[in-house]
């Protein structure tokens, strides 16, 4: 499974490392696929850290809808559709969506069996 890695930079710093990234791409020296969600505020990345079991209840019992997940993890289906789709937006977690006997069913997964946090001290 594929390695997320999560940081705190500024936008600045972000572009930095996608210019670097991209130099090397061109020159083909990229070593592995690399996935990382950089917050440029610590509001978001508050909420992301505070809510990684949500990502880790998807990955461990891998429920079929969001009310399922909602029942797995004893939150309500609201409050817990707003974090999916929090989620969904950083790009940590994909949503599938099908029709079961007419309705349409949502199916929130995580593509990532690693999460590593890169924080430097300021």
């Amino acid at each position: 499974m594929k390695k997320l890695i999560v940081s705190i930079k500024s936008s600045g710093e972000t572009l930095a490392d996608f210019k670097k990234a991209l130099k090397s791409a061109r020159k083909g020296r990229l070593k592995t696929d690399h996935f990382e969600i950089s917050f440029d505020n610590k509001k978001d990345f508050g909420r992301f850290v505070t809510n990684l079991g949500i990502l880790s209840a998807i990955l461990t019992h891998k429920p079929k809808s969001v009310y399922e997940l909602a029942k797995v993890v004893n939150m309500d289906v609201s409050n817990l559709n707003k974090l999916i789709l929090f989620f969904e937006a950083v790009g940590a977690i994909t949503i599938k969506t099908s029709t079961v006997a007419g309705r349409s069913v949502k199916t929130p997964t995580v593509e990532y069996g690693h999460i590593e946090f890169d924080l430097k001290a300021a």
